[in-house]
């Protein structure tokens, strides 16, 4: 049985960048859930200070011990920075403290001490640099919890984009789109916006990959020789897909009253869309894990790091959104 308030461990991304700003931000509103803050109290404690806000850092052990959330304070568990932290100038030193966070977030997701996991941005080139061979929340989360297909969704409140591929270079893009792993994907989507979302047959949207969805095999024969066959397959399992379609209407308002959700081929072919019509208020949700997982919609914005410029919409948006699922 689910506890009649979730508790939901917050990761607090990269430390020089706008994470810890957005989440301080945060912890000015009282909220009906209890939030595990992930982080080393002390950069807390002195981006509260640089930012000038009145908010009072408590420690708890475990994440049981955490309370409802009161306006004026967070609560943290404790995980230790490796280097010291200027606003705004990256360390690969800190890569290490940035991966204990989303282990732990994740390990006490899959204990169940906590029921969702939402995590500020985390800048993927630090990380790399460090020598720790990194793409993404998605992937890494999908591999700590042997998760073998996660599909990355990005949701407002009047569009769902998923996406096929993720961060590829435009020329990758082709050779990893497959028919076995549209089927994948179509699949988790499928099941995750029933579990999940609550909708008994999910209508997919899937683009083509070339422009016109093909034309025909005129521009591409991908859509005849990979996607055709993936959808034919999905339909035979019962899942509710469509298409695939030109990119290039695919977003008018008659198009998207056919549909609960778009599935992208690439990364740039659907989220503009979605960002041109809801920044700010946009949910990142992976599909495909065993736990909850949502996020923002921006990077680190490094140079609003300790500014007090950085807008927390979308982090707010991200625990609404984790608040609401986890306690269906």
């Amino acid at each position: 049985m689910k506890p009649v308030t979730p508790t939901i461990a917050l990761s607090t991304g990269e430390p020089a960048g706008i994470g810890p700003d957005i989440c301080l931000t945060l912890g000015l509103e009282s909220r009906p859930t209890r939030i595990a803050v992930l982080a080393d109290p002390d950069l807390l404690a002195e981006r509260a200070e640089q930012l000038g806000l009145p908010l009072r850092i408590d420690v708890r052990e475990r994440a049981a011990d955490v309370q409802s959330q009161r306006a004026g304070s967070l609560q943290v568990l404790p995980i230790a920075l490796r280097k010291p932290v200027r606003a705004g100038c990256l360390d690969p030193g800190n890569a290490e403290y940035v991966l204990e966070m989303l282990h732990t977030g994740a390990e006490l997701c899959r204990q169940d001490d906590c029921q969702a996991l939402v995590t500020a941005p985390v800048q993927k080139s630090v990380i790399n640099e460090a020598g720790i061979p990194f793409s993404g929340h998605t992937e890494f989360l999908a591999e700590l919890c042997n998760c073998p297909h996660p599909v990355m969704m990005l949701a407002g409140n009047a569009l769902r984009v998923a996406l096929a591929t993720t961060h590829l270079a435009l020329r990758d893009v082709p050779d990893a789109i497959t028919t076995d792993g549209l089927l994948q994907t179509l699949t988790v989507i499928d099941m995750d916006l029933r579990r999940r979302f609550g909708l008994d047959k999910p209508r997919i949207l899937v683009l083509g990959l070339n422009p016109h969805a093909g034309e025909s095999g005129t521009l591409g024969r991908e859509e005849l020789d990979i996607l055709q066959p993936a959808i034919a397959a999905a339909a035979a399992r019962g899942i509710a897909a469509i298409g695939p379609v030109s990119a290039d209407t695919a977003f008018s308002p008659d198009s998207l009253r056919r549909c609960d959700i778009v599935l992208a081929m690439y990364h740039d072919q659907g989220l503009p869309v979605l960002k041109t019509l809801e920044f700010g208020g946009i949910v990142n949700v992976t599909l495909g894990l065993s736990i909850l997982r949502t996020s923002v919609d921006h990077g680190t914005a490094l140079d609003l790091a300790g500014t007090g410029r950085a807008k927390a919409d979308s982090l707010r948006a991200a625990l609404q959104l984790a608040e609401k699922l986890a306690a269906a």
